[in-house]
């Protein structure tokens, strides 16, 4: 083999890689938009997570803020709540899971639902899980919860469904404390 017949292989060889790199990133160049319309869109993701003031929340009162298209109650138990909500037994639940984002898996007890260790603050998505209705707060139904007046299902001091159609206790999402008066959602 000549030496003019060897450089001749590797401008062929040079050629060949040129081509397929440069039509790799034509390829990728016509595709990216594709594969980048799927990512959620900004409002998506800036509602993604919130924060929630809750200084002014009293004891005994709620807050309801829209996160993600759905009401979440943030309720500030009194002394009476948290003592309601601990006192129930396991065994009298109709749901015996926590339905709690934070803790996947617990069991649900009173202390398994609330976002701190008193039990005093509870978040949870305030939507029944029956047919999703919103249920009304305030003490409300026979267990001095929420109760959904579209079918009947009531719901106790720590949201878990005690009586009525719904299957499940009300979803506590993710949330935590950032600070001493601030919750974030997500």
């Amino acid at each position: 083999m000549s030496h003019a017949e060897d450089n001749a292989g590797t401008r062929r060889d040079f050629l060949y890689v040129a081509t397929a790199a440069t039509g790799a990133v034509a390829t990728g160049a016509a595709v990216w938009p594709l594969v980048n319309q799927m990512n959620p869109s900004a409002d998506v993701l800036a509602l993604a997570s919130i924060e929630v003031d809750v200084a002014d929340v009293e004891v005994g009162t709620q807050l309801t803020v829209k996160w993600r298209g759905k009401p979440v109650f943030i309720r500030r138990r009194t002394d009476k709540e948290i003592e309601e909500g601990r006192a129930v037994k396991l065994e009298d639940l109709v749901d015996p899971n926590a339905e709690n984002d934070n803790k996947p898996g617990a069991k649900a007890l009173d202390q398994n639902r609330t976002l701190d260790e008193k039990g005093e603050w509870l978040v949870m998505i305030g939507v029944c899980t029956h047919l999703g209705c919103v249920p009304l707060g305030n003490n409300s139904g026979d267990f001095d919860g929420w109760f959904c007046p579209c079918h009947g299902s009531h719901y106790d001091t720590a949201g878990r469904i005690r009586k009525g159609p719904a299957p499940r206790n009300l979803q506590v999402p993710v949330a935590k404390f950032i600070d001493d008066t601030t919750i974030k959602l997500g």
